[in-house]
């Protein structure tokens, strides 16, 4: 059996912007769980708000990824997958952060992450890169405007050209950009969490990707 961890944010964790917990019929690791079958065993690390590197002085502790994910991975080693998906929460106005900056530092969390002691028999390690779809211009007039700052979605919308090259030299990563998977956008009603939908078709893109085809 493969196992497969998931380490995100709200995205991952499965939020619903009208609503609870996306249910697990709904969330794209459980759906990807549920697509893989019982050769693979699929984790869930997502937790809201998580960034990349920083502690929000608004929100709290608990939220850098890169303090929480090397005891994460080595909680549930051995792993044979891990899948990232971050970098929208670094976007918050109050971190100061453009998009090279968030791109940078999800470099270094994935460079973290090949180095975790997790790995089966210490094997090749296998890092996936997804950037989250991207907030839309419409935040600006939405319900978290406000809880973010502004300029978030322009950062966003900025990542994916810095990051890929950023982490095409780096060995034993692959890299997925969910902006180019038609349907997988936000929520009109928020602008910044995924629809039933867009969970689904990352959900079916991944599968695709890690049963043979290729990012």
């Amino acid at each position: 059996m493969k196992t497969i961890l998931c380490f995100g944010d709200s995205n991952t964790y499965g939020t619903n912007p009208v609503g609870p917990r996306y249910g697990e019929d709904e969330r794209w690791p459980a759906l990807l769980q549920a697509m893989l079958g019982e050769d693979y065993r699929v984790l869930e690390e997502g937790f809201g708000g998580r960034t990349i590197a920083f502690d929000d002085p608004v929100e709290g502790g608990y939220k850098s990824g890169m303090q929480y994910l090397p005891p994460c991975l080595m909680s549930h080693d051995p792993l044979d997958l891990v899948i990232v998906m971050l970098g929208t929460n670094d976007s918050k106005e109050r971190f100061g952060c453009n998009s090279h900056l968030i791109s940078r530092g999800i470099v270094r969390l994935v460079k973290k992450a090949l180095h975790t002691e997790c790995w089966r028999d210490n094997a090749r390690p296998d890092v996936l890169v997804i950037v989250p779809p991207s907030i839309t211009p419409e935040y600006d007039h939405l319900i978290f405007k406000d809880a973010m700052g502004t300029g978030c979605h322009e950062r966003c919308a900025g990542i994916a050209a810095q990051l890929e090259p950023l982490l095409k030299d780096i060995a034993n990563v692959r890299f997925l950009d969910a902006n180019k998977l038609p349907g997988a956008g936000c929520s009109p009603l928020d602008g910044m969490h995924m629809t039933v939908q867009s969970h689904k078709v990352l959900a079916k893109a991944l599968q695709k990707a890690l049963t043979g085809d290729t990012l």
